[in-house]
């Protein structure tokens, strides 16, 4: 029995994970579709461009659902764990994602390239090269690695499915609210900051997870050397890392809300091409199994 009640929770995270394998995100009624539009909702009420708001329109999107999950958790523990850690995670799309971007881009077709880079990316890509679409599309997959998959996991293996629920609401939060413009730049912060500090600890993780299923000296070379120079202080680790296990070069020129930025250097090496895309989701799936076994092995330790 002891060991059963260890092993609970890698196994309901094992099963999520089949489950998004096998499933991917539903086509219809996707939950956080349902929390999108009750985010923007309230952001249309409460905006008026100040740090109180933004902090109740958190506390109001993300505070209910999570008390809900952690009530409903001991009711049936494993079944709660497992549903809503499928509902977080997002390995299979981002991997789908991916393909739809390198497909067309090894076959020259760069117009259905730069749209469908443009789905996963906040970044202007109408007039990207091959070149910046591979680099697009690379950067978002390591990003999105640590924000669709280990975060969730993390969270997951100290609270259980709430824990996975609440690192994924604060995450879309950020990714809806967390701009720095007139519009978000005040009413957005509160939201930015818990999912850095959400963030924190995942995303160093997830870039230790790059260095040691690739080209490791390198990765944590420009882990160390080129994150601080990054403005997110989570993205900068996990993409410095994740190109250096790759042995590519990330970073440089990009168009964000009609504004050049000329963004540091992460990684090292030659330029990305459309297979690296390809690559990279292989090191994110490599490190979920990773993942998955360290909890097998801290349910056994533990039992």
């Amino acid at each position: 029995m002891m060991l059963d009640g260890a092993l609970a929770l890698p196994l309901a995270a094992l099963t999520a994970v089949l489950l998004d394998r096998l499933l991917g995100e539903p086509r219809r009624l996707h939950p956080l579709v349902g929390f999108g539009r009750l985010a923007a909702w309230l952001e249309s009420k409460l905006n008026n461009r100040t740090i109180p708001a933004g902090l109740l329109a958190w506390l109001l999107a993300v505070g209910p659902w999570v008390a809900l999950a952690f009530w409903l958790r001991p009711l049936a523990p494993f079944a709660v764990d497992v549903v809503l850690l499928y509902f977080a995670l997002g390995a299979q799309s981002l991997c789908e994602h991916a393909e739809a971007v390198a497909r067309p881009l090894q076959d020259g077709r760069l117009d259905e390239a730069r749209q469908r880079v443009g789905w996963i990316v906040s970044r202007e890509t109408s007039t990207l090269d091959t070149t910046g679409v591979a680099k697009a599309g690379v950067e978002s997959v390591l990003e999105n690695g640590n924000d669709a998959v280990f975060g969730a996991l993390f969270w997951f293996a100290l609270l259980g499915g709430p824990g996975a629920l609440l690192f994924r609401l604060a995450n879309t939060l950020d990714a809806m609210w967390g701009y720095r413009t007139e519009r978000y730049n005040s009413f957005g912060r509160c939201a930015a900051r818990f999912d850095d500090a959400l963030n924190w600890l995942p995303a160093r993780l997830t870039a230790l997870t790059y260095a040691l299923l690739g080209q490791t000296r390198n990765a944590l070379a420009c882990w160390k050397a080129q994150a601080p120079t990054w403005d997110s202080p989570n993205a900068g680790p996990v993409m410095a890392a994740g190109a250096g296990s790759l042995g590519v070069e990330l970073g440089g020129a990009a168009i964000y809300h009609g504004a050049s930025e000329n963004r540091p250097p992460l990684g090292a090496g030659r330029a990305p091409q459309a297979g690296d895309l390809g690559r990279a989701v292989a090191l994110v799936r490599h490190g979920l199994w990773l993942w998955l076994a360290a909890l097998f092995l801290i349910g056994f330790l533990h039992a």
